[in-house]
């Protein structure tokens, strides 16, 4: 990961540690690569790299706590919303307010991702349909919690679109399954404003915030879980950063080029976000279904995907939308 704060780039294309290339073409007056005559005052920084490099390691070190736990906001009692073996989310209530405050809930990440991931969460907040977060909660009797992050965030009181989708037992009307699409949709091109690759889209990890079965534009999601979430001008270039990512694939979402590539954090892209995105709008359209359901082992899914086939289309989807998502796994 070090050698991205210092990334410099060359008449050949190629990313180099400074201090290296300087080294070479000092020595050799040539590329390492391309073997052309070169000199070192065509050396310049490569900002593609090193700007988000720089943001992901400020936010290591310069958390600025806007609010401090017990004191500004505290957990509410009862067990945790969710919890996993690195995110537990509390539901939570503002402290000492004389004003209506938007119900919140107090993520924790631990591990050595958290701050990567806390980091999407703050330069992403601001999109209508990515969940808001308000900045990072300091717990000051907490002594061991270097790799740990705790973030203040909006509470979705319907849950997930999975759960409402499992809970209502009824087939929603077309227009509603669309607009919730429209709305991820418009997500994910702001995270490809951004550079950045999703990883995880599942119905899992979108939040609903509103719901009218009578009156789709009534109805609001919002994406959620940068957890797998990466820069996508890193992956031709920074296969280190790349592997340091959590190796989990959610592999029945997963494009076939996931599980092709020998450095399977590299192979997520846009495109592998819009496969996902096609395998969410089958999810949905099958009120919740588990893809692939009739097969068992996630290996045999792999190979069945790898080898072309597509889920089959589910009886609620009219042919236009279905054409649609065949695309996205085209």
């Amino acid at each position: 990961m070090e050698s991205f704060f210092d990334s410099s780039q060359l008449q050949d294309s190629q990313a180099h540690k400074s201090e290296i290339i300087e080294k070479w073409a000092s020595e050799n007056d040539t590329s390492s690569l391309i073997r052309q005559h070169i000199s070192l005052q065509q050396l310049h920084q490569n900002y593609a790299i090193k700007r988000p490099a720089n943001q992901l390691e400020t936010s290591k070190t310069n958390e600025n706590y806007e609010f401090v736990l017990d004191i500004d906001v505290k957990k509410k009692n009862g067990r945790p919303l969710f919890q996993t073996h690195e995110k537990t989310i509390y539901a939570a209530e503002w402290l000492s307010t004389s004003f209506k405050r938007p119900d919140i809930v107090i993520l924790k990440i631990d591990g050595i991702q958290a701050r990567k991931e806390a980091s999407f969460y703050l330069h992403l907040s601001h999109h209508p349909n990515i969940v808001h977060t308000f900045g990072f909660v300091l717990d000051s009797n907490c002594h061991h919690c270097q790799d740990s992050i705790m973030l203040l965030q909006e509470y979705a009181s319907l849950g997930s679109l999975y759960e409402l989708l499992q809970e209502r037992n009824i087939n929603f009307d077309e227009k509603i399954l669309i607009e919730i699409f429209l709305q991820i949709i418009d997500a994910m091109i702001y995270l490809t404003k951004n550079n950045i690759v999703h990883g995880d889209l599942a119905c899992r990890n979108i939040l609903v915030f509103h719901f009218d079965t009578t009156n789709p534009k009534k109805t609001l999601v919002k994406l959620t879980d940068f957890g797998l979430s990466q820069y996508n001008q890193f992956d031709s270039c920074a296969s280190n950063f790349a592997q340091s990512t959590s190796s989990i694939i959610p592999i029945r979402y997963a494009a076939p080029e996931i599980f092709v590539s020998s450095n399977t954090m590299s192979s997520y892209s846009e495109k592998s976000d819009i496969y996902s995105m096609g395998v969410l709008m089958w999810e949905a359209y099958s009120r919740g279904a588990i893809p692939w359901s009739n097969i068992l082992d996630d290996q045999n899914v792999i190979r069945h995907v790898k080898n072309g086939n597509v889920l089959s289309r589910p009886p609620n989807c009219s042919e236009q939308y279905w054409t649609i998502i065949l695309k996205t796994w085209s």
